[in-house]
């Protein structure tokens, strides 16, 4: 093999790498990264949701609870009326339902996150299938070159 053909396989094993740790890599964290995010969201609306049946369980007509303002930063709160709650329904919004609708409002919105995380899933999929498909290529040109 010519040195000619020796610097081709490199550049092309270097374009490979490039694409493999610039592209698909940055691209498969992202990916994840969201899918976490969206994960991490259902959790909390879990949470709602169980902490909602608590209240109709024991009908409990007023609560004494901690609220998390931020950085597990926790003070009282006394809520006087469990009638209604607010819930964040998405971009800035907080919605008054009663326990009903908002336990129903969760579901739908479970089940709305869940298919945009399957989603992220299956491009995470697509984007480690992609890095695959280029190492193979990678090996197959050392094999070749060998």
């Amino acid at each position: 093999m010519s040195n000619k053909e020796k610097q081709d396989l490199n550049e092309l094993i270097k374009k490979y790498d490039n694409f493999i740790n610039i592209t698909l890599r940055p691209s498969l964290k992202k990916e994840l990264d969201e899918r976490d995010h969206i994960f991490d969201t259902i959790s909390e609306y879990q949470k709602l949701y169980s902490q909602i049946e608590l209240i109709q369980e024991n009908k409990l007509n007023e609560l004494k609870t901690m609220v998390d303002l931020g950085s597990q930063f926790y003070a009282q709160a006394h809520i006087p009326d469990t009638t209604y709650i607010y819930v964040h329904t998405g971009f800035g919004f907080h919605v008054q339902f009663t326990l009903d609708e908002a336990k129903t409002f969760i579901k739908k919105k479970e089940q709305q996150l869940q298919k945009l995380a399957d989603k992220h899933t299956q491009e995470a999929d697509k984007i480690k299938a992609h890095i695959k498909m280029a190492l193979e290529a990678i090996s197959e040109i050392l094999v070749t070159s060998s």
